[in-house]
Formats: structure tokens, C-alpha cells, sequence
């Protein structure tokens, strides 16, 4: 079951994988949730030890490593922003050759993809991607599982419509893993946030093989037309300046996901998806300011959306913890 051929390889971003590592590793996904569904789990990293080195902060991604090195029966060492002297004190290439003498294996959720890459040179052991600026592999592969689990039909026929900032990790994630997985990919958003023509022509290339579509507009009639999933992010990512905020919803506020854009689906069994944290409501710091200066009581998705029975966000963010414990696994147990 378990393996995959990933002993010792680091998972940086999906294109490291090939099609049938990243199907292996949807598989591996399911069968470990089963395991711990009907608490029958085997933990197979027992003896091993964890380094999560987190220079941005995080709730599902650290919870996900620490529940799911647990369970395996692995130890982590979670090291927060300032936990470390990485990149302060002494550069990412000597900490990883550091960590690596002392770790099985290193997270690390950051800012430049070339950190996470540095790392995986340098350490000797397996690497996982948590977040760069770039590239979120762990949260696509739980997506793109989360997708297949609620799906009605075979793979080939589902469909997915990013609506919002495609330019961001999460976008060329879901847009490389939509074509890894054979899906009609749909990217809907305002051009200047479009993803860059490379992420593009990676997922293209894959397309052809895997006989995935891949569909870039500005019309959410046309791009959300028929689709099996409505997925968005918040507007401004992590680590933007703040001041980024005004422009943002100049340019998204018509691609907010409401009633009246869910409906151009024109299908009432069309799920929403959400990798979180969400602007729903004004029951944040950040939600309750842009209120008081735009008098939007939500940002990129609806309260009524997100608490809606067609969401399914909350199932996303359990699978984090069975996809990250599937990419773990794969990659550190011992044959």
C-alpha cells in the first residue's frame, strides 16, 4: 500500500511527482483515513523524528504534521518564526545541513519557494513544502482528494472553478494538480491576477497526457457553467503588505462567491471549497476592519455560502491531516 517509491524524496510542489506518485499518494490518502476511521492505524514511522519549521504561522498546515506524525508515532519539534536563526542568523542552506544530522524529515511553510528547495538540497532527508510563495502541495493534494471523496462520478468527468487570485500558491497548485489529476480546470478571475504563462504551459503539458482541460477567463458565467466544485482563497495572502488591500477588492469584488454566483453553476448539488482561513463574516480582526472601511460585511466568499450545505470546507481542513500523514508516510518509511 504504502510503497510509492518516494522513500528519502522531498515533495517541494506537485511537479516533483510524477502522475502515478501523485495518484499513489490520492490512494495512500484514503486507505490512511480508513485506517484511522475504524482505528486500525499502523504507525509506521515510529522512531522517527520531525522538524516543523514554520517562518509563517499556521493552524491546519502545524496541527496536520503534528496529529499526523503522532498517530504514525513519529516526535516533531515545532519551531515558530522566531524559533529559529534561520535566515536571521545563519542561511537556510547551514540549517538545513544542521537539521538534517538531528531530523528524519523537515516541513517548512515560508515565504521564497527557493528556501524550501535550499533545504531539500542541503538536509539529506525528505522535505515537505507546508507553504511557499509559490507552490502548496500538501493543500492541493488534500483538495484534490476531498474532491474525489464527494464526487458522484469517475474522475474524468469532474470539474473545478478557482474564482479569485489564481496567482497565488494556492492557484498554481490547484491549477498543476487539476491537470495532474485528469480534471476540467476552470480559473476564473480578473487577468492581471491570472497565473504566470510558465505555471500555464507546466499545466498544459501535463493536460495532454492526462486529458485534463484547462480553461483561463474573466467571465464567471462561462467559467463556473456547470461545474461540480466553486473553490476560492482570500483575496490578500499572507506575508502582502496591507496596503495591497484597497486594489484587491477593486479588482475581486465582482468575483466575491455569493448566492448569485453559485447559482451560475446551475447546479444546487455544486460543492464549496475554502483552504482557510476564511473572510466570511466580520468575526476577525481583519474582517471587521476592511468592514468599517468598505462596509463589506465579507470578503471573498458570503456567510450564507460558507455556511451553507453545499459547503464542505470543514471536510477540507480534516484532510489535510490524512494527505500530509500520506505524504510523510510515502516518503519516510522504511521498507
Amino acid at each position: 500500500m504504502t510503497n510509492l517509491g518516494l522513500c528519502g524524496r522531498s515533495i517541494t510542489k506537485e511537479l516533483d511527482l510524477t502522475l502515478d506518485e501523485w495518484s499513489g499518494l490520492l490512494q495512500l490518502t484514503e486507505d490512511l483515513k480508513e485506517e484511522k476511521r475504524w482505528h486500525r492505524e499502523v504507525q509506521r514511522l515510529r522512531g522517527r523524528n520531525i522538524a516543523l519549521v514554520f517562518a509563517k504561522n499556521s493552524t491546519r498546515t502545524r496541527c496536520a504534521f503534528e496529529v499526523a506524525a503522532h498517530d504514525q508515532g513519529a516526535h516533531v519539534t515545532y519551531l515558530d518564526p522566531t524559533g529559529s536563526q534561520l535566515g536571521h542568523k545563519e542561511s537556510v542552506k547551514d540549517t538545513g545541513r544542521v537539521l538534517g544530522r538531528m531530523f528524519d524529515g523537515i516541513e517548512y511553510r515560508g515565504f521564497a519557494h527557493a528556501s524550501v528547495e535550499e533545504l531539500a538540497r542541503s538536509s539529506g532527508v525528505p522535505v515537505w513544502n507546508g507553504l511557499s510563495d509559490t507552490w502548496h502541495p500538501t493543500q492541493s493534494l488534500c483538495d484534490m482528494f476531498t474532491m474525489l471523496e464527494h464526487a458522484d462520478e469517475d474522475i474524468d468527468g469532474l470539474s473545478f472553478a478557482f474564482v479569485g487570485d489564481a496567482r497565488s500558491n494556492v492557484g498554481n497548485s490547484l491549477l498543476v494538480a487539476g491537470a495532474m489529476t485528469g480534471m476540467d480546470v476552470r480559473m476564473v478571475g480578473p487577468k492581471p491576477l491570472w497565473n504566470t504563462p510558465d505555471v500555464v504551459k507546466a499545466a498544459s503539458e501535463i493536460a495532454v497526457g492526462t486529458g485534463a482541460s484547462i480553461l483561463q477567463t474573466t467571465d464567471p458565467v462561462k467559467g463556473l457553467a456547470g461545474v461540480d466544485f466553486v473553490y476560492t482563497d482570500v483575496w490578500v495572502s499572507m506575508g502582502e503588505a496591507d496596503s495591497v488591500w484597497a486594489k484587491r477588492i477593486e479588482l475581486l469584488r465582482e468575483y466575491q462567491v455569493n448566492a448569485e454566483l453559485m447559482a451560475l453553476t446551475g447546479r444546487r448539488e455544486t460543492a464549496f471549497m475554502h483552504c482557510l482561513p476564511a473572510f466570511h463574516d466580520r468575526h476577525t480582526e481583519v474582517g471587521d476592519a476592511i468592514y468599517r472601511q468598505t462596509g463589506m460585511t465579507a470578503l471573498e466568499v458570503t456567510d450564507d455560502v460558507f455556511e451553507s450545505s453545499q459547503s464542505i470546507v470543514f471536510d477540507q481542513a480534516e484532510n489535510r491531516m490524512h494527505s500530509i500523514k500520506a505524504m510523510m508516510v510515502a516518503t519516510l518509511e522504511r521498507s
